[in-house]
């Protein structure tokens, strides 16, 4: 059932052609054109466009984005219990792994008298998507909002698209999400304008710092395109799963868990890296087994057909483990011989699953680590959103007199050296203040300017 990609006889196992490995067609390039004019109309008519774009893109008429707490409350108390239940585990679990992220404000004594001290501060307003489409997603509100609580942010709003079949309001499932974990302010809007309503803010939704979450294409082109104006976790594209297996998998469990991924969309990425034909054959025969009994078969079989899945073959599992990093897969389970050691030497992954026992589905709702991760190879460079998204690292640097005074001749050297001889007089003018006592042989003071006895204004020298 899935295409295979044989690499056995590459020359080079090291060296990893990436263009020789399936990846879904995302081109967030070409999605720019189209959202370019609704995120215009967006920050220049606001909520009325919102309103308009909910009428075109979702065929649902609204008056306002903003969900009323009503309606927030009335969504949880129609929960059902076994959903509120598994939510409220999902939150737990995901504080206590959240909560140890926090980092402590640092400070290094560079000198005697001359301390840097870095401070994580977070940002002051986000704005969470989540999305709609073919599935459901309270588990995406969890992900987004239990990091940016724990990070200590403010100020919180979440949109999720409006929908018809619930009278324009975003499904009773993510507005109960939002109310179990004491959200507030949610918005009816969905897509590039539901970004461009964070980004320029609305009548209704003041303007936030950053915006995260993952989305559909036009999502993505929205991020892209306003990043700048807020900042962005990253540009999500379609969900991906890579398993690394050998003999010693099971090929049933292989084939659910790349099943699980495919039923997200027809664009998700399923992949087997293996160095074993037996198991890649097994798997196939599993895969013509459980995919039609999947209640979404349609969607899983065009998945697993498309370009984007495959199984690897590879000659034994260092080419292996080499692939998996050239992939870089969102999502990568480990289903070999001695998983965690093969685990710990993954280098590019959004998250790593070892072992029979922890699968990705596990990750998505219940394991305690975070769902939204980097996609479309992106785990080379990014990680998934985590408490440290939502913080901002500030270098506060304080020197006394005689600190800045036993560097200010390396500082002048250096402002010469870039031909910006402010920046050294920024620092000489500090210690040539009238009424300091001075030392022999000053060279209009720009030399080092050593003398610690008189009080200068304890600034730190601003460079650029």
């Amino acid at each position: 059932m899935l295409t295979r990609i044989d690499l056995r006889d590459t020359s080079s196992p090291d060296v990893i052609d990436r263009d020789l490995l399936p990846r879904a067609a995302f081109d967030v390039e070409a999605a720019l054109a189209k959202v370019r004019p609704i995120c215009d109309d967006v920050r220049h008519r606001g909520t009325a466009a919102l309103v308009e774009y909910a009428r075109r893109f979702e065929r649902v008429a609204i008056e306002r984005t903003r969900v009323p707490a009503e309606a927030l409350d009335r969504a949880l108390a129609g929960l059902d219990p076994a959903v509120r239940a598994a939510l409220e585990e999902s939150v737990r679990r995901a504080r206590l792994v959240h909560r140890e992220q926090r980092r402590s404000d640092t400070t290094v004594r560079v000198v005697p008298g001359g301390t840097v001290t870095e401070r994580w501060v977070p940002v002051e307003r986000v704005g969470l998507y989540v999305p709609g489409g073919q599935a459901v997603y309270p588990s995406s509100v969890v992900m987004n909002v239990v990091p940016a609580q724990e990070a200590g942010v403010g100020s919180l709003a979440v949109a999720s698209p409006p929908q018809a079949e619930h009278g324009g309001l975003p499904h009773p499932a993510v507005l109960a999400a939002c109310a179990l974990l004491g959200v507030e302010e949610v918005h009816a809007a969905g897509g590039a304008q539901a970004i461009a309503m964070f980004a320029h803010g609305t009548e209704e939704c003041a303007r936030v710092s950053l915006v995260t979450g993952p989305g559909n294409v036009y999502v993505a082109a929205a991020k892209r395109l306003l990043r700048g104006i807020v900042g962005i976790d990253a540009e999500a594209g379609p969900t991906e799963i890579a398993v690394l297996a050998d003999d010693s998998a099971d090929p049933r469990l292989v084939a659910a868990d790349l099943v699980s991924q495919a039923e997200h969309d027809e664009l998700a990425a399923a992949v087997l890296v293996t160095p074993s034909a037996a198991l890649a054959d097994a798997v196939d025969a599993e895969l013509r087994v459980q995919v039609p009994a999947a209640k979404h078969h349609r969607r899983i079989a065009e998945a697993l057909a498309g370009r984007q899945s495959a199984t690897v073959l590879v000659r034994d599992l260092d080419h292996g483990l080499a692939v998996a990093d050239a992939y870089a897969a969102e999502h990568l389970e480990i289903q070999t011989e001695n998983a965690a050691d093969v685990a710990a030497r993954v280098r590019n992954a959004g998250a790593v699953f070892v072992g029979p026992h922890s699968p990705v589905s596990l990750g998505d709702y219940c394991a305690g680590s975070n769902h939204v991760l980097p996609t479309g190879g992106c785990a080379c460079h990014s990680s998934g959103l985590s408490v440290q998204s939502f913080l901002r690292g500030i270098h506060v640097v304080a020197y006394d007199r005689a600190a800045l005074a036993d560097v200010a001749h390396h500082v002048v050297a250096l402002a010469e050296a870039e031909d910006l001889p402010a920046h050294g007089t920024a620092v000489s003018v500090r210690l040539d203040a009238p009424g300091a006592r001075q030392d022999g042989d000053r060279d209009s003071g720009r030399d080092s300017g050593r003398d610690s006895t008189a009080q200068g204004n304890g600034k730190a020298p601003v460079t650029t």
